[in-house]
């Protein structure tokens, strides 16, 4: 019976153990998460690709729903990875970064932000970005 209830932590850990939150060039994550303030609430998606073992690039778009002069926002984005610098566990990474792109209504959209990201499997993770604007969802190993 005790096996039984130590079973699932067991499973947890061992999962965990192979969680990657950023492996180097070529690495590549998708974001999905809710945007909590900035230029408007709403969703939000990234995609991120590593260039080598400390720099991210990529793309986004985020759909605001209460924000009358700004619907929507199409953007570029980088990041800087501290996780291997700082020597964190392989699941867990902070991230520096700055997004720049078009924000409906002609207007120029900038944000700069701290994020940070844990995977809780191989595939799975959950990040969170604060700044300018803020951001909590769940983030995906391609």
């Amino acid at each position: 019976m005790k096996f039984l209830k130590i079973l699932p932590v067991i499973l947890l850990f061992s999962l965990s153990s192979f969680a990657q939150s950023f492996d180097g060039k070529g690495d590549s994550k998708i974001n999905v998460g809710y945007d909590l303030y900035g230029h408007g609430n709403g969703i939000k998606g990234t995609f991120d690709i590593g260039l080598c073992e400390l720099f991210t690039v990529g793309i986004g778009a985020a759909y605001y729903f209460d924000n009358e002069d700004h619907d929507y926002y199409l953007f570029g984005r980088t990041a800087l990875h501290l996780g291997l610098l700082l020597d964190f566990p392989s699941q867990l990474d902070i991230y520096p970064g700055i997004s720049v792109g078009y924000l409906s209504g002609n207007d120029v959209g900038f944000a700069g932000y701290l994020g940070i990201r844990y995977f809780f499997s191989e595939k799975i993770g959950v990040y969170a970005e604060i700044g300018n604007t803020g951001s909590i969802g769940l983030s995906f190993s391609l």
